[in-house]
């Protein structure tokens, strides 16, 4: 009886033992697919980065950190220039991770629409219309929406002839050392996406 009990039992074990080792293929099998897909992402991303050449030609004596946590990121930085103006925004958007990277091209389309299609290049004007372009993405006025994404960030005007710089801000300063002096510009204290278009103003420095 007893070497019968050790026969089934060594059977069940290794019943077991086969089944943990088919849903463990199964976990990696299924941890490859979304690694794939978030590192696909990750080179869509990527796509709306401006390229360090880009960077380099517009500011030579610059340098970007980007650390992302993840393998795509709710942060990125933003650069563009019109005759002697460069803008440039650093970007912090709700979230890490996947539903970060969503609101970064959200707050890239955004921007190059304010920029570009409408022609806005005070800082204050563009964050307000980046709120509004945001607010409409999200259809942030529709009915029963829950949706509370949005985002902080700095944005500049640096005039290169007149050697001016804007700044307009969304819960992110500005930080300069001109002189050997540390010089912090207040940014508003409210975030794209957390008001009704229209109902509140960004604050547009200059320095």
């Amino acid at each position: 009886i007893l070497e019968q009990k050790v026969i089934e039992r060594t059977e069940e074990v290794v019943r077991q033992k086969e089944e943990i080792e088919k849903q463990r293929q199964k976990l990696e099998e299924l941890y490859k697919d979304v690694t794939d897909s978030i590192r696909y992402a990750k080179r869509l991303q990527e796509s709306i980065l401006p390229p360090d050449s880009f960077v380099k030609k517009m500011l030579p004596e610059s340098f970007v950190l980007f650390k992302p946590k993840d393998i795509v990121s709710g942060d990125f930085y933003w650069f563009y220039q019109r005759d002697k103006t460069i803008l440039f925004a650093a970007v912090d958007c709700t979230g890490h991770g996947v539903p970060g990277a969503f609101m970064s091209l959200v707050g890239a389309n955004a921007l190059n629409q304010a920029v570009k299609e409408h022609g806005l290049m005070e800082p204050g004007k563009i964050l307000d219309d980046l709120n509004k372009l945001s607010s409409e993405a999200l259809n942030k006025n529709a009915e029963n929406n829950s949706v509370r994404d949005g985002m902080d960030l700095s944005f500049c005007a640096l005039d290169k002839e007149k050697m001016e710089l804007q700044f307009a801000g969304a819960n992110n300063p500005l930080y300069i050392i001109r002189n050997n002096e540390f010089i912090s510009v207040a940014p508003d204290k409210f975030a794209i996406g957390a008001f009704e278009p229209g109902t509140k103003h960004y604050k547009n420095h200059t320095t």
